[in-house]
């Protein structure tokens, strides 16, 4: 269920009948020249919808802010300042809260929020809150490895590229040009007219920093992709977006479900703050 398409009476109904919200973690950024800015909200809470349908729950509106200052050197981005983005997202969690839901499910649509989610789980444990926040890292098991790989027919991904394009056009095939893709070696290796004289595919890494071992830095995606294109979108299609989709659908509506049926979570955190009540001579 969406929230924003509930009347009051049925959202209220929702919330007690489910007990979980989704929250979809989206940013607004480049993905290449061939991809529309939303494309990480877009996709992510189209996921969320579909799963929520097989697994019962309440899917936050469509949410575009997030950890993305990697992109600020590109037209569209939008980079909230740090305090003010895990303010807004406290804020935005509260609410959800208050509104009736017990368990609340971070699900990141973008690979920057890969960092900030898990901060947020972690905070959760300042305060005691009336809600159980959970955060669904994504990880596919060994099975759904291999059926995502075999429909695929390009070893490298990141940004933008083949995977991401293919659900792209099974969910917006309309905001999808293809038609832009660069032209460099094709995902099959050879070369194909109007390549680049700089001798690199637009979608491979640089590896500029790669003089610094075991290195993170606020510049490293920048580093590998500035261009925020990374693998070769060129044969991507919708079937193969579809097919991928409901991979992560049947992945993640199996996350709710679990998350639904957990009791375990809320007894810890009781415990926890328990003790710290105690600690604090509270």
């Amino acid at each position: 269920m969406q929230w924003e398409n509930l009347t009051a009476p049925d959202f209220a109904k929702a919330a007690y009948d489910t007990g979980v919200c989704i929250l979809v973690l989206g940013v607004l950024e480049r993905h290449g020249e061939h991809l529309p800015l939303g494309t990480d909200y877009l996709n992510g809470h189209r996921l969320a919808c579909l799963a929520a349908e097989k697994a019962p729950s309440v899917v936050f509106p469509p949410f575009y802010f997030g950890q993305i200052y990697e992109a600020r050197c590109f037209p569209g981005a939008v980079a909230l300042r740090p305090t003010l983005l895990l303010a807004l997202l406290q804020a935005v969690l509260d609410e959800i809260g208050r509104n009736g839901f017990r368990k609340i499910i971070l699900l990141s649509a973008h690979g920057g929020n890969d960092h900030l989610a898990p901060f947020l789980a972690q905070c959760s444990l300042w305060e005691e809150k009336p809600y159980s926040l959970y955060y669904y890292t994504g990880e596919l098991s060994l099975e759904r490895r291999k059926a995502w790989q075999a429909i695929l027919e390009t070893p490298a991904h990141g940004h933008a590229c083949e995977c991401e394009s293919s659900i792209s056009l099974a969910n917006h095939p309309q905001l999808v040009h293809l038609e832009r893709l660069p032209r460099g070696k094709s995902f099959a290796g050879k070369l194909v007219p109007g390549k680049p004289p700089a001798g690199t595919d637009p979608g491979e890494a640089l590896n500029r920093l790669d003089h610094l071992p075991a290195n993170f830095s606020g510049v490293s995606w920048y580093a590998d992709f500035p261009e925020h294109y990374a693998g070769d979108a060129r044969p991507a299609n919708a079937e193969k977006g579809v097919a991928l989709r409901q991979i992560l659908v049947d992945a993640f509506a199996e996350y709710i479900a679990a998350v639904k049926a957990d009791q375990m979570v809320p007894e810890l955190e009781q415990e926890f703050f328990a003790r710290v009540a105690a600690v604090s001579g509270q």
